[in-house]
Formats: C-alpha cells, sequence, structure tokens
C-alpha cells in the first residue's frame, strides 16, 4: 500500500506535462484507484478549455471507478468554467474517497469543491504536499490573489555577476545544457520580456527553439522606438509581440513596423522611464498572466526597484570574468549600506554540468 505523498507526487508530475498550455488555468495531475487499490486511471490537464486532470482519470477508469479513491493536486472545481464541475462528475461516478494536494484559491472554488464532494457522503482529505503543490501553481495564485503577472528574472551569469565583457561579448558563458533548460522555461511562461538594449545588441529572436512546445508571446520595453523593425524579435512566428513605448512616440513612426505588433503607449516615471508598474498591469489586462525577463542589468535592476520579481533564475557558470567594467546582472543600485541590500532565499539548486540553476525568491 503506497502513501498519500507517492500518488500525490505522481498527480504533480502528471500536471506539468500541460505547462504552456493551460494559462489562465492551474496545472492539474490527477490519479484513480479502483476499490482495490489498484491503479486505473491517470489524467492531467492538456489544454486550456478542454477537461480537467480528474475528468480524464474517470474517463480511462471507466466503470472501475466505483467506489475508488481519486487523487488530485488541486481541489475539484465546484463551478461551471469552459467544462462542467468536475466535483459533479466525481459524485456521479461514485468514488469513495478523494485526496486533495491542496484547496484552489480561485474565489469560485475556495473549499466549495470539498463540501460538495463531503454533502454527497464522500470521504474527504486534504493537505498532502501542500507546499509542493502551491510551489507548481506559484503562477496560478499570483494571478488569482494579485490580479497580476507572475514575473520571474532569468539570468546566466559568471560566477564574480557578469553577464558580458565590457565590449558586451556573452556568447557563451553558460553550456549548452543550461540553454536547453533555458527553452524549457519560455515554454512555460505565457511572455518573454526584455529591454531595446538587448535587441539592438544581440537581436535575440526569443522563441522556442524545441519540438514539443510553443512560442511566447514576446514583449519589447522601447521608450523612444529605436529597435529596427527588422529585428528577430519582430519576426512574426504565431504569437502576440508587445511594444511598450512611451505616449509621446508619434503615429508616423509606429507605422514603420509590422501590422501585428501590438504597442502599448506608457507614461514615464521620475527616471524618463517606462513606468513599469503601468505597463505590467495593462500586460495582465491583455491576458499574459506570467512573464519571464531575459534582459540587461538596467531592466532587471529597475524590476527589482519596482518590487515586481516574484522570482529569479540564476544559471551561474564556473568562470571568473575578474572585471569591474564587465556588465553586471543588476545595475543602477546605489547601495553604500550592506544592511540595506535586498535579500533573497535560495530555494532549489539544480545542476546543469559544468553549470548551475539557482532558483530563488524574494525575502519577504
Amino acid at each position: 500500500m503506497q502513501t498519500h505523498e507517492y500518488y500525490i507526487k505522481q498527480c504533480l508530475e502528471l500536471a506539468k506535462q500541460g505547462e504552456g498550455q493551460v494559462s489562465p488555468n492551474p496545472l492539474v495531475g490527477s490519479v484513480l484507484l479502483d476499490k482495490n487499490g489498484e491503479i486505473t486511471g491517470k489524467g492531467y490537464h492538456q489544454k486550456y478549455g478542454e477537461p480537467h486532470a480528474e475528468v480524464n482519470a474517470l474517463n480511462m477508469a471507466g466503470d472501475k471507478a466505483k467506489d475508488g479513491t481519486i487523487y488530485v493536486n488541486l481541489e475539484p472545481c465546484s463551478h461551471y468554467g469552459k467544462t462542467p464541475p468536475c466535483a459533479d462528475r466525481i459524485i456521479k461516478e461514485g468514488l469513495n474517497k478523494v485526496v486533495i494536494g491542496m484547496q484552489d484559491p480561485n474565489p469560485k472554488v475556495a473549499g466549495n469543491g470539498i463540501k460538495k464532494l463531503q454533502s454527497a457522503g464522500i470521504e474527504v482529505i486534504t493537505g498532502i504536499l501542500e507546499d509542493e503543490c502551491k510551489k507548481l501553481n506559484e503562477i496560478f495564485i499570483k494571478n488569482i490573489k494579485n490580479k497580476k503577472p507572475f514575473i520571474a528574472v532569468k539570468t546566466a551569469s559568471t560566477i564574480d555577476g557578469k553577464i558580458a565583457t565590457r565590449t558586451k561579448n556573452s556568447k557563451w558563458i553558460t553550456s549548452e545544457k543550461a540553454r536547453s533548460r533555458v527553452q524549457q522555461l519560455r515554454n512555460k511562461y505565457d511572455a518573454i520580456l526584455t529591454g531595446s538594449g538587448t535587441v539592438l545588441e544581440d537581436d535575440p529572436g526569443l522563441t522556442y527553439r524545441m519540438d514539443d512546445g510553443r512560442n511566447p508571446v514576446r514583449i519589447i520595453i522601447d521608450s523612444t522606438l529605436k529597435t529596427p523593425p527588422t529585428s528577430k524579435v519582430y519576426k512574426n512566428c504565431g504569437t502576440p509581440v508587445w511594444v511598450a513605448i512611451a505616449d509621446f512616440v508619434k503615429e508616423d513612426k509606429i507605422k514603420k513596423y509590422p501590422k501585428y505588433i501590438n504597442f502599448i503607449k506608457c507614461p514615464l516615471n521620475n527616471s524618463k522611464k517606462i513606468d513599469l508598474n503601468y505597463l505590467i498591469q495593462k500586460l495582465y489586462e491583455n491576458n499574459i498572466y506570467s512573464i519571464m525577463t531575459e534582459a540587461g542589468g538596467d531592466l532587471n535592476a529597475a524590476l527589482v526597484k519596482e518590487n515586481l520579481i516574484d522570482k529569479f533564475y540564476f544559471f551561474i557558470a564556473p568562470k571568473i570574468l575578474g572585471d569591474n567594467k564587465g556588465l553586471s546582472l543588476f545595475d543602477g543600485f546605489n547601495t553604500e549600506n550592506i544592511n540595506q541590500c535586498k535579500n533573497i532565499k535560495f530555494k532549489n539548486i539544480e545542476f546543469l554540468e559544468p553549470d548551475l540553476l539557482l532558483e530563488s525568491y524574494f525575502v519577504n
């Protein structure tokens, strides 16, 4: 007999297969055992608007679902959305027990799914590997609770914190294995954000370069619209391109760019830079729920100063640049007292030989 944790771990692994396909919905996996404790159904939420994980597991199990136990990392929904309530389907199929990783923070559910199941006489167990379940759906939780996009910063640096030499050479700081991991992250997030400086220096495409994912939305901050219309990042690859510009940019300048590019006119802050808080809120209103930045030190620092970052992915190469004129991860702070530093917490370390990935969060 396996533990509840064992099956919830399976749910989490199944759920991850939906990355890049279900936004703004959460990542959910489900495992169903028959009355004898044998696995008879598995499923995950595969695409936004399509059946949820529990329904896919129930469909696989068929008649064997009756009197069984279903595991799911997130509370089954209790309301009609794109699909009927999963709680109703569980009740209809006659299951005896539901084991849940975490309660759904969505006010439309928020314990109502659990209550509905219990009212039908089904035993409900909750809070299994709750922290792991919350981490998997940290994007969804931020969206629901704050009505803002989840923002992660990705950097690739030497061990002394440099992202390029003084001549702005940076290819390649990290290994091919690390760069492949970056591609996986691009598939996870709705959008990739960068600044005009990165476009002018590196001319990145910011597309997904593997076979099993989709291209993210591309967002460029270019207040005066100095990036060429022929830049790789502006090429049509099937997903939207957004460009944040100052509200004084003339229409004649905008007309030089491809028609499929979307422009957001933004006010400037006291430093004569794009107001990032305004921009981020506008992006959320345009259905961009998660953003990963791949930018230079200036934009990274600006996001830090505005407290807009939720997560960091620090890719660190075992290299020492040893030049104080090299470009830094974060550039723009004038901190004189060490106690005034922005503090982060390393949450997870991943070895990508020969490099490291440090997954980190701000300390609140």
